[in-house]
């Protein structure tokens, strides 16, 4: 691999990514790895070494995070300084630079001082990155867990909120996601076989069930075990997704299985187009363009069809190396606070 000269974190509660840069300013590589921090300080350290040790000694980083928000800590400020010693062990002295939103970045001695601008703000980089390359729009980020709705324009993000608190109050922020929400989040009921059957309060399947029996679902989507621990085969869904409204799998039935599951797929792309019918409703000027990023983008690009929207992939922006840009955009914020630390540097 060429010389790396930065990295970029995307530091979750679920899942860490890493993007790395080399001399030119352009994209070399992008990682993905399952980090249950809830599960403790050593699952968040250990994946953040395993990822860094790739790379050379030295290399400057910049990061982001929304890991803060893990059980794992008391509160989010506790989280956000927790996460920063973390980071600091593993990168064993080299330059750490700690995305704060509009506040900028900010060296880690300074964590406590800027937590609460520190603590997920990896959504505010991705629409940074694009404020400063689109004229407007509205950055739809559909990860394995989340939903993101960002508004931007004119060079600037023109979200309402900023805290977790504040996004899900003004509808930027839907906890629901491509990969990890529990069925029964989506839905009181569904149809089967000519009835209305109610959903069980069961964690038995989750939407990568849904979305593997649709054929929507990537392989890199999907890092963590499924609701029963079962293979990720349409036969192994079908079965975790009947279990929902009391039924047994039998092949004759799978069929029908992935009609309940194309219904429960509307019914999360319906409620992410509430929330984007009503980020949309309170921007100055309406939205032209919808902008999908994510492991779930494909529900964003068929949102952008049914608003008749134009629909730009984050794809085809974050990088012009094909054989990265898939991986750039289901990894959009790592690759994005890379981008932006750049081009402080070069101010």
């Amino acid at each position: 691999m060429k010389r790396i000269v930065r990295l970029g974190w995307d530091v979750g509660g679920a899942h860490v990514k890493l993007a790395a840069f080399g001399q030119d300013g352009r994209l070399k590589a992008v990682r993905i790895a399952p980090c249950p921090v809830w599960k403790g300080e050593a699952e968040l350290a250990t994946t953040l070494r395993e990822l860094r040790s790739e790379f050379e000694p030295g290399v400057p980083s910049a990061v982001t995070m929304t890991a803060e928000g893990a059980d794992l800590w008391p509160d989010r400020h506790a989280g956000v300084v927790g996460t920063v010693g973390l980071l600091m062990q593993a990168l064993a002295g080299a330059p750490l630079a700690l995305f704060a939103g509009p506040d900028g970045f900010v060296p880690p001695e300074r964590a406590a001082e800027h937590a609460d601008r520190i603590a997920s703000a990896n959504w505010y980089a991705t629409a940074a990155v694009l404020a400063h390359l689109l004229p407007g729009g509205i950055l739809v980020d559909i990860g394995s867990t989340t939903a993101d709705l960002i508004p931007f324009e004119a060079g600037r993000v023109t979200a309402r909120g900023f805290s977790d608190a504040e996004r899900l109050a003004s509808n930027e922020l839907v906890y629901t996601g491509a990969a990890r929400t529990p069925v029964m989040a989506l839905a009181a009921e569904a149809p089967f076989a000519g009835r209305w059957l109610p959903l069980m309060a069961e964690l038995f399947a989750t939407t990568a069930d849904i979305h593997r029996l649709t054929g929507e679902l990537t392989e890199e989507a999907d890092l963590y075990p499924s609701a029963d621990g079962g293979p990720k085969t349409a036969e192994a869904s079908a079965r975790r997704l009947l279990r929902m409204i009391g039924q047994d799998f039998a092949p004759p039935l799978l069929p029908r299985t992935k009609a309940l599951a194309r219904h429960l797929a509307e019914a999360q792309i319906t409620r992410i187009g509430r929330a984007f019918d009503c980020v949309a409703s309170a921007q100055e000027n309406a939205p032209e363009m919808l902008v999908g990023a994510g492991v779930g983008r494909f529900m964003a690009a068929r949102l952008a069809e049914r608003r008749d929207l134009t629909y730009l992939d984050l794809a085809d922006v974050l990088t012009d190396d094909p054989a990265l840009s898939r991986q750039a955009a289901d990894c959009a914020p790592a690759v994005a606070v890379g981008l932006l630390a750049a081009a402080l540097d070069a101010a």
